[in-house]
């Protein structure tokens, strides 16, 4: 049975380096042989959190489709050495939809993670992607020690969407193969 990924991009900005990044990890992830869920949250349109607004439907069902996969592979932008307010706000909605009486479903529970960022700069978005680290650490989730940071992301791709760097390209199928190793070894041995 194959590993359940989740990819999603913290833009929904048109031409986005980062959508890109998520393609390219989805592409990469099925010709590993997993079997992927790429979200794209253009579709999942969220009102700003807000304790005093019951949980969207749409929320739900992001959440349902966090909690089907085996792991998560998350894309941010960095902004202002942070993810992206769109990123931020979507992994707060799901957070709290196992806060219901269900105690059984958990959107992060479980979870194991593989975070990447692209960048114009030189850097990747390697500053932001501490921030996720910690986000996704303290809802439950996993994350891997690899990621991926890719700078000069504006020409980082070919026609076609895929990485031209063969480093860059090295360090993605080495990150993806972590995940999908990590994911293995936890379906083998059940947690209690």
């Amino acid at each position: 049975m194959s590993a359940k990924i989740l990819v999603l991009a913290g833009s929904i900005r048109e031409g986005s380096i980062n959508v890109k990044l998520a393609h390219a990890l989805t592409n990469a992830l099925t010709a590993l042989g997993a079997d992927v869920d790429h979200v794209a949250l253009e579709d999942y349109e969220l009102p700003l959190y807000n304790a005093d607004i019951e949980v969207p439907e749409k929320t739900m069902a992001l959440a349902k489709r966090f909690a089907q996969s085996d792991g998560l592979v998350i894309v941010s932008p960095e902004y202002n050495a942070s993810v992206t307010p769109l990123l931020k706000n979507t992994l707060d909605w799901v957070s709290v939809t196992s806060s219901g009486g269900d105690n059984s479903f958990g959107p992060y529970k479980d979870k194991i993670c593989f975070i990447a960022s692209c960048s114009p700069g030189s850097t990747g978005g390697l500053r932001g992607l501490y921030h996720l680290r910690a986000i996704l650490m303290n809802v439950g989730a996993e994350i891997i020690t690899p990621q991926l940071s890719i700078g000069s992301g504006e020409t980082a791709f070919d026609a076609q969407g895929k990485l031209e760097d063969p480093r860059m390209v090295d360090l993605m199928d080495k990150g993806l193969d972590e995940l999908l190793f990590a994911i293995k070894r936890i379906k083998a041995v059940p947690r209690t």
